[in-house]
């Protein structure tokens, strides 16, 4: 299978110009991080961004960055911690679970719509992206939005390229607002709650003025011998300080928390943003859980029975990792009917090859929002060239 590697939008979009003419499918790819993630490959080339890399636009008043596609996630962080300032949405690093080597980038961040703990305050990588440049499937080069929020009439082309997985169009720069970093990061650890215990902790505090940015629940065994809760404050430290002792009197019912501050407490949150715990076995199966958080352990305790699993919980207990044995479907029928019974849905992250192409890898549209889909792919692709198949059969 033959590559590309365009180092400009000019000539990408001759790059996927040329496929479209000759009916060539290609491959999107960036740092081959989140290899995996998605149905298997239908495919006769791949199209990398790894060439399109650079910081195009910064501008720390306005906290507003912008970078070409390929332009390492790592290289982005730490220019804005130069000047103490984050990105909002704590992209996920798959390359643990994934198995995988090379550097996350910037614009596969947009492309999976990527986000970690802090997605409960800060909302997701959509929610931040505000200007985006792209190559379509006939291979015109696209730009939408700008340096500034906007109300938007009509398609909102910078929203429905995040989340996209490249199946319309290969990103070639983005631009995101930006955080300061806060002074301070404290973490409550509540220790021995089991699984309803601890959403009903979480829900209270989430539910309270102290403004938690993590939430997340780790049951025994996972990641330690003894279930652990964890709330993540920040802020300056006075206001940390304050609303870590009106905590723990909110929550006096659910024992007495430790205070994790500094690397011990950013290692825990990195652990639960990319899924470490469940890392391991390799061979097994993960999936991503969007729910209401007071619906996740009645929707675990239902899988219990059915599947040798295991999980843990983030957003309040609204995103579960679940590991499950990789034969047969991984889960898929349990899964599936658990998500219908308590609400939400389901992502494959993991599996091997003929499992994502048996399975719905994402959770399945009917048939009004599939239509759509389709016509919006035919639309920005009309001669399916880019990522066919990566998300939907047929799409």
């Amino acid at each position: 299978m033959g590559g590309y590697e365009p180092g400009t939008e000019a000539e990408a979009a001759d790059t996927v110009r040329a496929a479209a003419a000759r009916g060539e499918r290609l491959r999107l790819v960036g740092g081959g991080t989140n290899a995996g993630l998605g149905r298997p490959a239908q495919d006769e080339a791949t199209l990398s961004a790894r060439n399109l890399t650079g910081i195009t636009l910064y501008e720390p008043a306005e906290m507003v960055v912008g970078a070409r596609a390929g332009t390492p996630l790592a290289e982005v962080e730490a220019l804005l911690a130069a000047r103490n300032q984050m990105l909002p949405f704590e992209p996920v690093d798959y390359r643990g679970v994934m198995g995988t080597a090379g550097e996350p980038t910037i614009g596969a961040v947009a492309a999976i719509n990527n986000a970690g703990p802090r997605r409960i305050t800060a909302g997701a990588a959509r929610d931040s992206l505000i200007g985006v440049r792209f190559v379509n499937g006939r291979g015109e080069a696209i730009k939408s939005g700008g340096r500034v929020m906007k109300n938007v009439t009509g398609l909102d082309l910078v929203k429905l390229m995040a989340g996209a997985h490249g199946t319309l169009g290969l990103l070639t720069e983005v631009t995101f607002k930006v955080l300061p970093a806060s002074e301070r990061v404290a973490t409550l650890v509540f220790p021995g709650l089991d699984d309803a215990r601890a959403i009903a902790a979480l829900s209270a505090a989430l539910g309270s003025p102290f403004e938690l940015i993590g939430a997340a629940h780790l049951p025994a065994g996972i990641g330690g011998a003894e279930a652990r809760t964890l709330m993540r404050l920040e802020g300056f430290s006075d206001s940390v300080d304050y609303r870590i002792g009106a905590l723990r009197r909110l929550l006096k019912r659910y024992g007495a928390p430790e205070i994790r501050d500094g690397a011990d407490g950013a290692a825990l949150w990195r652990a639960v943003r990319d899924a470490a715990p469940l890392a391991e076995p390799r061979d097994a199966a993960l999936w991503r859980i969007s729910t209401a958080p007071t619906r996740g352990a009645a929707l675990t305790a239902s899988l219990a029975g059915r599947l040798d699993a295991r999980w843990f919980y983030d957003w309040g207990g609204g995103l579960i990792w679940l590991s499950t044995p990789a034969a047969g479907d991984a889960g898929a029928e349990a899964v599936r009917a658990a998500v219908r019974a308590e609400g939400g849905h389901a992502t494959l992250v993991r599996a091997p090859d003929a499992v994502r192409a048996a399975v719905p890898v994402f959770e399945p549209l009917s048939e009004p929002l599939m239509r759509i889909t389709a016509g919006i792919k035919a639309a920005h692709d009309p001669g399916g060239v880019l990522n066919p198949g990566r998300m939907y059969a047929g799409v």
